[in-house]
């Protein structure tokens, strides 16, 4: 699959309704993302923003509507909400972040590798490399989730609350991380903490069953609306 014009939306969304034991979790979602956009996605615990991510991602499929998302696959990162990786599980930093790079195809070993070892100093978690996941913090475990969506360096970046488990050393240590990523990346981002975010987001949506885009956001104000 080739990589979207310029001008063509990377994620579209039109009349996407999720209905799970007969109540409505998504209604009338039409969503669009453009080519190096970064979106920041709040609202209310329940209000179908998971749900929302993991359409996109094509995990779940919407009782109605139609999703188009034109990058391929491999070129998708993705940092989910919560820790799915069994603590007993005889797997390391390095394992976990190589597998990252399971959908690529003829990567030079080397490339490989000074990929794999790159992601894992950005995620400072270098002298941990070969520490097995079991004995992992919580917090250390979530960065190694977020070395392996972005290894790859992908071309579309989906987190879901990134910030949860980690101190607030490294929750800034993500913020410059996104500053970096964002201008070669299309980045949605679902958190409850938006004061730094919102800086660097250049538009904001509100989730709850509906999708409501705030324009003031884009100007660092919240006039009006639900965003905060």
């Amino acid at each position: 699959m080739s990589s979207p014009a310029p001008d063509s939306p990377v994620i579209e969304l039109r009349g996407v309704e999720m209905r799970r034991d007969d109540r409505i979790v998504l209604d009338g979602i039409d969503l669009q993302v453009a080519p190096g956009d970064f979106v920041a996605v709040t609202g209310p615990n329940g209000g179908g923003k998971t749900t929302l991510l993991r359409i996109i991602l094509g995990l779940l499929r919407p009782t109605r509507g139609t999703v188009s998302v034109r990058v391929p696959r491999s070129a998708i990162g993705y940092l989910p909400q919560k820790n799915t990786i069994d603590a007993h599980f005889p797997v390391s930093v390095r394992d976990v972040v190589a597998s990252g790079l399971l959908g690529i195809a003829g990567l030079d070993p080397d490339d490989r590798l000074a990929r794999i070892d790159r992601a894992i100093g950005r995620i400072d978690l270098a002298d941990c490399a070969d520490r097995p996941i079991g004995r992992l913090s919580g917090g250390q475990v979530q960065r190694a989730l977020l070395g392996r969506a972005i290894v790859a360096d992908p071309a579309l970046l989906v987190l879901d609350e990134p910030l949860s488990y980690v101190d607030k050393h490294f929750e800034h240590r993500i913020y410059d991380l996104l500053a970096e990523i964002a201008p070669a990346c299309t980045i949605v981002l679902v958190s409850h903490e938006m004061s730094a975010i919102d800086a660097m987001a250049n538009r904001h949506f509100i989730i709850d069953r509906t999708a409501t885009e705030c324009t003031a956001a884009r100007h660092g104000i919240h006039t009006d609306c639900d965003c905060e």
